[in-house]
Order: C-alpha cells, then sequence, then structure tokens
C-alpha cells in the first residue's frame, strides 16, 4: 500500500536478449531510465554473448557495476523466473523470431507484464518481417522521427497496429569531452556489402589509407574475436582479407566507445557506428562505394552529406553532418524521447485492467510450424521431439519457397533475413543518388 506522502515502489523492468547487439541495446535503454528497478535474462541460443561480448555490451551501465543485475538462463525456464520475479516491464530484444518466441512464453504468465520491444539500430527502410514479429508486443521503440513515421505508414498499409514510441539511441550519448584522436577508425558490418568482391574491395581502401599515412592507425572494429558468435555471422571477415596488412591497420574488438576515444574520424557503409561517432563529436564518412541501395542499408545516409568514396577514406576527407538531417535522424530534441512515459501509461492501464493483452495466435500449419520456429531460434538448446522433427520436415519446404522467392526477384538484406518470413519486400522510401564530392 502507499501511503500519503510515501514514493510509489519502482516499477521492475526486465530485458530478455541474447545476441551482442540487442543485448547492448536492451542494456543501455533500460540503463537510461532512473528509479527503477532492473534485471537482464540472457536466453541460451546459439548466438546468445560471450562472457566478453556480454562485458563490452555492458560497458558503461549499472549491468556491468552489479554482476547479480544479469542472469544466464535456458529457454526452458524462463516462464518461472518470470513468474517468480513478477516484472512490471519486459523488454524483448532480439531478432524478430527470438521476439515471437518470448512473447509465446509471456502469454503463459497469470500476471502479464507490459511487453516492449524494437529495434537496436538505424532502421530505414521500415521491414515488413520486423513489425509483423512485433505486433503483438505493447510497443515497438525506434529511434528518429523518420523511423516513426516509416513504421506508423508500413503498420497502416499491411493493417499492423502496434504503437510505436521515439526513444533517443541509447548507446549514443556523449560521456565526456572530446579531446581528439588520429585514428581512422572502420566499423565493421557482418553482411554489408555481402559480395566478397566488395569487401575485398574495402579491405583495400583500408589499406590504401594506412600506406599512405604511415604515422596514422587504421583500426578496424570488429563486433566479435573468432569463435564468437553474432546477430548476423559474418562472411569473409575482415581479419581474412588483411592478413598482409601493414603494421599501423590494427583489429580492435574494444567497445566502440573505446575506439572512438582515439578516432580522428570513423568510416562505415551503414553501421549504426555512425551515429555513436556523431553524438561523440567524431566526423564521419558513409563510403558509397558501391551506391546506395536498400540491401546496403545506407539509404538514410542520402541527405545526409556524409557519403563519401575511396578517395575521401585515404585522405581522409571526414565529415558532419547536415542539421536538417541530423533533426529528423536520431539527433531529435531528447525531450521528444518519450517511449518510457508511454510505457509508464501502458503500466497504468494494464494494473486497472484497461489494456487487453496482445497474445500470440497459433502459427499457420499449427504446432509442427510452431515447433520450426521454436527450432530455428533455439537450435541445439531446443531438445524437443516436435522441434527435431520440424527440422527435418519443415525446413526443407521452407527453403524451397525462399528459393522460390529470390527467382522472383525479391531483395533479401541483412535486416530482411532476421525474421526468417516470406513477406513481402518491405514499403521504402525514395532512396537519394549519392553525391561525389
Amino acid at each position: 500500500m502507499t501511503y500519503p506522502g510515501s514514493r510509489p515502489p519502482r516499477l521492475r523492468v526486465v530485458a530478455i536478449g541474447d545476441a551482442d547487439s540487442f543485448v547492448k541495446w536492451a542494456a543501455h535503454l533500460v540503463d537510461r531510465v532512473d528509479d527503477i528497478s532492473q534485471h537482464l535474462l540472457l536466453v541460451q541460443t546459439p548466438l546468445v554473448v560471450s562472457d566478453a561480448q556480454k562485458d563490452a555490451a555492458l560497458a558503461g551501465t549499472r549491468f556491468a557495476d552489479d554482476p547479480r543485475s544479469v542472469t544466464r538462463i535456458a529457454f526452458a525456464d524462463v516462464v518461472d523466473w518470470l513468474a517468480s520475479d513478477v516484472p512490471d516491464v519486459v523488454v524483448l530484444a532480439g531478432r524478430a523470431p527470438f521476439v515471437r518466441l518470448m512473447s509465446r512464453q509471456i502469454d503463459r504468465l497469470s500476471r502479464r507484464p507490459v511487453v516492449v520491444s524494437g529495434l537496436p539500430g538505424m532502421s530505414i527502410p521500415a521491414l515488413r518481417g520486423a513489425l509483423e514479429y512485433r505486433r503483438h508486443c505493447d510497443l515497438m521503440v525506434v529511434h528518429s522521427r523518420r523511423e516513426v513515421a516509416a513504421y506508423a505508414r508500413l503498420g497502416r498499409a499491411i493493417g499492423v497496429t502496434v504503437p510505436v514510441a521515439l526513444a533517443t539511441l541509447p548507446f549514443a550519448h556523449r560521456t565526456s569531452e572530446r579531446t581528439g584522436g588520429t585514428d581512422l577508425v572502420f566499423a565493421a558490418q557482418a553482411l554489408v556489402p555481402a559480395a566478397r568482391d566488395d569487401r575485398r574491395r574495402i579491405a583495400e581502401i583500408l589499406r590504401l589509407a594506412a600506406v599512405a599515412d604511415p604515422a596514422r592507425r587504421v583500426v578496424v572494429k570488429l563486433r566479435s574475436r573468432p569463435g564468437e558468435v553474432e546477430a548476423h555471422q559474418e562472411r569473409d571477415g575482415y581479419t581474412e582479407l588483411l592478413e598482409n596488412a601493414p603494421d599501423n591497420l590494427v583489429f580492435s574488438f574494444a567497445p566502440m566507445a573505446e575506439a572512438l576515444a582515439t578516432a580522428e574520424g570513423l568510416v562505415t557503409v551503414s553501421s549504426t557506428a555512425a551515429i555513436e561517432a556523431m553524438v561523440a563529436g567524431v566526423p564521419v564518412i558513409a563510403l558509397d562505394e558501391f551506391g546506395v541501395r536498400p540491401e546496403l542499408l545506407n539509404g538514410v545516409f542520402g541527405d545526409s552529406g556524409l557519403l563519401g568514396g575511396a578517395d575521401d577514406v585515404v585522405a581522409r576527407r571526414f565529415r558532419h553532418p547536415n542539421p536538417r538531417w541530423a533533426t529528423t535522424n536520431y539527433f531529435h530534441d531528447p525531450r521528444d524521447s518519450r517511449w518510457w512515459e508511454q510505457t509508464q501509461r501502458l503500466v497504468a492501464q494494464r494494473r486497472r485492467g484497461m489494456l487487453p493483452a496482445r497474445t500470440v495466435p497459433r502459427a499457420r500449419g499449427g504446432a509442427l510450424h510452431e515447433a520450426w520456429h521454436r527450432r530455428n531460434v533455439l537450435g541445439s538448446e531446443d531438445r524437443s521431439i516436435a522441434g527435431r522433427m520440424a527440422g527435418v520436415v519443415v525446413t526443407p519446404v521452407i527453403a524451397l519457397l525462399a528459393s522460390v522467392k529470390r527467382r522472383r526477384g525479391a531483395i533479401l538484406t541483412d535486416a530482411m533475413a532476421e525474421d526468417f518470413s516470406l513477406a513481402p519486400s518491405p514499403v521504402r522510401e525514395p532512396v537519394a543518388q549519392p553525391v561525389r564530392r
């Protein structure tokens, strides 16, 4: 009971994730909310973070200061843990099928929390699969006015009504005054670009930049060490492509904030690290060597003033964003980030019995299809007979349908691939063409 003059109890927030980028997003999103009780569950899947990845993801948060606030857990134990902990809010942080699978588990709870999900970085273009798989959450969090508008427009187009809330990118905030640096930092991405020749071209550009100025480092910032897994597995890794690199071309597995502390500028194709860099005052080159195309996920930079080619990278001609672009894309007034206020209102509504549960319906195809989805998320952690049967029976059918869809010319991007779905291509915004300088 709350007495006059007493403070209401703090809300209990539990984030549930597995893969590195999602764990980082959820931890920092939750950590930026004051006066709550927080916990992080790391569900055992083939993508779950290693201890080193976990430490990097949690760096700078209260989770890092309190090891007891982080629990590794088997999927089979999640429901019992949540039933015992009774959180007010659950933040689901994982690829789209992970979110749906965990939503099914939440449906089993007698006291249902408010369920929040979201996307861990830049999310233009708006993807149908990302929205479809999160349609049974109470709130979906994105990070720019442009994304709010894009997902609202997509929802209207496909008949999916999920409240969309705005948050500032949680790990992209200035923590100290910048003192300057001399490193060219390249933010590598697992599947962008996808073609080996394109990745080889990037490796050559980085090598040329290192040779052009042996006194300054070129730092290839990688997300995972050899043997570790990520949300999207890297093909044609830069450690392989740069085996005979100059001495001043080095690899880093440190947290991005640490890499940016010694950076003169950052280079990327479409990594959210560009936003982290800009917030830290580090200028950027968004590499348009391969054009501006949906499958490169770089359309968001079309009118940013950040696009540049190989010559710009070698000459270190970094640049700052167009202010008008910045306001629409990730640099809105922090007072406009109201996801937590919206979450609090949802909690109050649920307590009054005025917020109906968004339960996940049975999958089309019945129990076997559900088992296949569970098997895709959990891999060998799913030891059920139904999961093994689904892997044998359903997987070849899904592969065949996906092959047919690809032959029909559908575009499969890094972000679209997360949802394991056969949904149509996303509703896209016009993509500006690069301007060479």
